[in-house]
């Protein structure tokens, strides 16, 4: 079965790094490239460029949105449902959606960010999801090494990278890692 992992970024960009639009589709393009399932939350920005560069080498991408109809997708939240291969609408607000699509992943990716994405973090840092942190992208993304210098309980698997390549395989590795002890 294909890993499943999840892009979590800002939906707007204007405090993100430079390049931030070619930095979030080369990792899309990594996942692919292992052959992983990318999930987002079906939305702009981020999630939208990793889906746009996961989609140039092919694989099943799939959208939790926030709204609970394509309509209200489009219409009340002003999200796109194209390049999204599947989009699970969750009527659960963002808040809810990102809970359900965090505790849907193998593993999750943090990019540049806003409260949303600190969010996200949060959700897979106590369900103990492994993340892996593009560093110098702005944002929740660059402010996470400080949060997460507190005391803390249990299972703690984060790591950061500054190179898209190295911070897609580094998941994947731990998401190996972590299948092969609970027996896949």
């Amino acid at each position: 079965m294909a890993y499943k992992i999840v892009v979590s970024g800002a939906a707007k960009t204007e405090h993100c790094c430079k390049g931030i639009e070619g930095i979030c589709r080369e990792v899309g393009r990594e996942i692919a490239r292992h052959k992983c399932v990318l999930i987002t939350g079906g939305t702009t920005g981020v999630p939208y460029f990793a889906t746009l560069g996961f989609k140039e080498v092919g694989g099943i991408s799939i959208g939790f949105s926030p709204a609970i109809s394509e309509t209200a997708h489009v219409k009340t939240y002003k999200l796109p449902t194209k390049p999204f291969d599947v989009m699970v609408y969750t009527g659960a607000d963002y808040t809810g959606r990102n809970m359900i699509m965090t505790k849907a992943a193998d593993g999750v990716l943090v990019i540049c960010g806003r409260m949303g994405t600190l969010h996200e973090f949060v959700t897979a840092f106590e369900i103990q999801r492994p993340v892996g942190v593009l560093e110098g992208t702005g944002g929740t993304a660059d402010k996470i090494k400080s949060i997460v210098k507190g005391p803390y309980r249990g299972y703690r698997r984060v790591f950061y990278e500054t190179e898209p390549k190295a911070l897609v395989e580094r998941l994947i590795k731990h998401i190996k890692e972590r299948k092969s002890k609970v027996g896949k």
